[in-house]
């Protein structure tokens, strides 16, 4: 007797909650079931999606959101916090005291410090929640991009998208849940690992799309010189694989692994139809194309990509990467040399298209469900290295939020008089982690999966949600 959809799901659910997908599992069986997932909050999840801008390299803080008029005053003097408080920078010797070369002003009607590197974003401050206190316990990019995306210093622990993609999946069935965007001219600090599914299934890992490659996404189509491949031939062969990945399975009960990459496969057929629709910004009017800067050189690559954010949030995707910047000492947030040029010139490109995808965002009502976060590794100092240049700085940072479940026009945590370090409302990327789980209703201490005899979580053993900013 052929089984009922209804058993064979049930069978489905059986079989994959013995493995490492008995997270998104148990949701699948509690909806059945008419109960809530074990690691829901209980409340209503204020997001539905969550778009992620992340500036590689170390984004200047007291260049961009940090105004500190004390490195106006004592510009060119020795940098002293004074009680004897020991001095360090990561691979310089601490120069003087450096006042931003940016002019600063304040905006919105929440009065909003913005430097003049940024006149796009300055104009969409009332939309933000900013966390002017952020610190991280590592000023090493490696390290500290591991933290701010994985929450440990270490490789090989899922990402934040593979965690939310592991329990909530897609919001569609032919788009991937979790899809990162790298920067045109190269992986981020690294490489692919920033978006991997670790030890969970691996089919939460980060779908990486070359937005400007000829082929976007890698190996969706057969060779151009293998006419012989069609498409009968290739549902006929997937046909083949799905019977004898059912007959491997039966055999192995609880593998999570085969359950991964037959979903993953399954994907990849779905995506070859709905990609296409899904890449053509020429579909876009004009007018879009302007917003996100797409007419111009400096601003083309990241507006690309942060428009086809938008049309991945809207088809279905729950969370979304858009890299500004590469892995490097160049044409990133890493600015050791020449801050006037070097920042300037990666936050032009950033600027433009980050205010339009916001202002898209919310045209399309799609701001009220959709959470838009910013945020980078670590600061930088406010002395010099060298002549115009800033070293590392993990003592404090400042990242934003915006959209569902934010409270807008606002701020949390304060910085000392330096922008040296985090003073006061000190926050981390747990918190910030937490505070995204929760908002797509998560409690972020009962999402784990048990790994090597641990709970893994993506807070680790710490976070709190940051409900100072929660509308």
């Amino acid at each position: 007797m052929n089984p009922t959809p209804q058993h064979a799901r049930r069978e489905v659910l059986k079989t994959l909650s013995s493995g490492l997908a008995g997270v998104a599992c148990a949701m699948l069986a509690a909806e059945e079931a008419g109960a809530a997932a074990p690691f829901l909050h209980g409340g209503k999840p204020r997001a539905k999606r969550v778009v992620e801008l992340f500036m590689t390299g170390g984004a200047s803080q007291c260049d961009l959101f940090d105004y500190k008029p004390r490195l106006e005053a004592l510009h060119g003097q020795p940098f002293d916090p004074g009680a004897g408080k020991r001095v360090e920078a990561s691979i310089s010797t601490p120069g003087a005291v450096m006042k931003s070369p940016f002019a600063w002003a304040r905006h919105g009607e929440s009065g909003r410090w913005v430097s003049s590197a940024l006149p796009c974003l300055a104009r969409e401050v009332d939309r933000m929640a900013f966390l002017m206190a952020m610190e991280s316990p590592s000023n090493v990019h490696g390290p500290a991009s591991y933290l701010q995306t994985s929450g440990f210093v270490l490789p090989g622990f899922p990402a934040a998208g593979a965690w939310i993609s592991h329990a909530l999946g897609s919001l569609a069935d032919n788009i991937p849940a979790y899809v990162t965007l790298p920067d045109a001219r190269g992986l981020p600090y690294n490489g692919r690992s920033a978006f991997t599914a670790g030890f969970l299934p691996a089919n939460h890992q980060g779908m990486v799309i070359q937005a400007s490659a000829p082929q976007p996404i890698s190996h969706l189509r057969p060779p151009p010189d293998r006419a012989d491949i069609t498409s009968e031939s290739r549902a006929e062969g997937l046909e083949v694989l799905r019977r004898l990945n059912a007959l491997h399975g039966e055999a192995r009960p609880g593998d999570d692994r085969l359950a991964a990459r037959m979903a993953s496969y399954e994907l990849a057929a779905r995506l070859q139809l709905s990609a296409p629709e899904l890449l053509d910004l020429a579909s876009e009017t004009a007018e879009t194309h302007q917003l996100y800067g797409l007419d111009q050189p400096e601003t083309a690559d990241f507006g690309r990509r942060c428009l086809l954010a938008r049309r991945l949030l809207e088809r279905g995707s729950r969370f979304v990467q858009v890299w500004s910047g590469p892995g490097g000492g160049s044409l990133n947030w890493d600015n050791h040399g020449d801050i006037p040029r070097e920042l300037g010139a990666v936050a032009k490109g950033m600027d433009q298209p980050a205010a339009a995808l916001l202002a898209d965002l919310g045209r399309l009502g799609l701001l009220d469900d959709t959470l838009v976060v910013w945020t980078t590794e670590f600061g930088r100092m406010p002395f010099s290295q060298g002549s115009v240049g800033r070293d590392h700085n993990g003592g404090t940072f400042v990242s934003w939020l915006a959209g569902a479940g934010i409270r807008p026009g606002t701020s949390f945590g304060k910085s000392d008089e330096w922008s040296w370090k985090a003073e006061r409302d000190v926050t981390t990327g747990y918190d910030l982690h937490a505070t995204i789980l929760w908002l797509l209703g998560i409690d972020h201490e009962r999402l784990t999966a048990r790994h090597s005899g641990v709970d893994r979580r993506l807070t680790d053993v710490h976070g709190r949600v940051i409900r100072e900013i929660l509308a």
